[in-house]
């Protein structure tokens, strides 16, 4: 059966190559129309029919690709192909049949319209994005990362500003905030969670056990074994070490 698709897609090269190994992938899936901007998708979608799937970038030339959702009825599936992090993409999942991170890779597109096909044996219809849905998700891609922490002592709701924090750590499989105060709280959330969630540019993950902020650091001592020890401010009796195989990461995350 011929499953016609539209790519959304603003970067040349990209869709070429998208468009490329889509037809390696499956001959019987035929482009009817590469769009690269997010006016001439909603003046596409306003005149024409509905393709079977759409393939599209998040970020586009002349803004993100959701105002799309905004401005027309999409009720095509789609696959959004992006070099935004999976935390990002987590927000939504209506009308999402998947999401590729670019580059490309060809196996994942192929898994991804096998999905296409399992769900569009049984889905006769998109849903239409809900606008709360939209809001929701641009608000997350322009603001990615977290300025605050909600943290609960009793009955009580605490707040906690991410400057106010000099690093966070795990024991015994629970994750801490260590504030510059020297304070500890509790929090119910992984340091594997917090890399997503917090500015990369401002926070460093320097062991399992612990994921410092840049401007609570003191100073960096060599250490035994390769490795470098972090001291911080407020906490100068904390041997927060360096693991070996992510000192070089550290050197050029010192160096911005």
């Amino acid at each position: 059966m011929i499953t016609n698709i539209v790519v959304i897609e603003d970067e040349t090269l990209a869709a070429e190559r998208l468009i490329a190994l889509v037809s390696e992938i499956d001959k019987k899936l035929i482009v009817k129309a590469q769009l690269d901007s997010v006016s001439t998708s909603v003046k596409w979608f306003l005149a024409n029919p509905a393709p079977d799937l759409v393939f599209m970038d998040i970020q586009l030339a002349d803004g993100l690709c959701f105002e799309i959702f905004d401005k027309t009825t999409v009720d095509s599936p789609v696959i959004f192909t992006t070099a935004y992090n999976e935390y990002a993409l987590k927000a939504f999942k209506v009308n999402s049949i998947d999401y590729l991170l670019k580059p490309i890779d060809k196996e994942e597109l192929q898994a991804s319209i096998a999905k296409y096909r399992r769900i569009n044996s049984s889905v006769s219809k998109a849903k239409p994005m809900a606008p709360e849905l939209i809001k929701q998700v641009m608000q997350m891609i322009q603001n990615p990362y977290k300025s605050r922490f909600v943290i609960r002592l009793g009955e009580h709701i605490k707040t906690i500003h991410l400057d106010d924090i000099a690093f966070f750590y795990s024991n015994e499989k629970s994750t801490f905030i260590r504030t510059l105060a020297g304070r500890d709280y509790a929090m119910d959330i992984s340091l594997d969670q917090l890399e997503v969630e917090t500015d990369p540019g401002k926070y460093f993950r320097v062991s399992r056990k612990y994921f410092v902020a840049l401007l609570s650091i003191k100073d960096i001592i060599s250490y035994r074994g390769s490795r470098l020890k972090v001291v911080i401010t407020g906490s100068e009796k904390d041997e927060i070490l360096v693991s070996r195989e992510k000192v070089t990461e550290f050197k050029k995350w010192l160096e911005g």
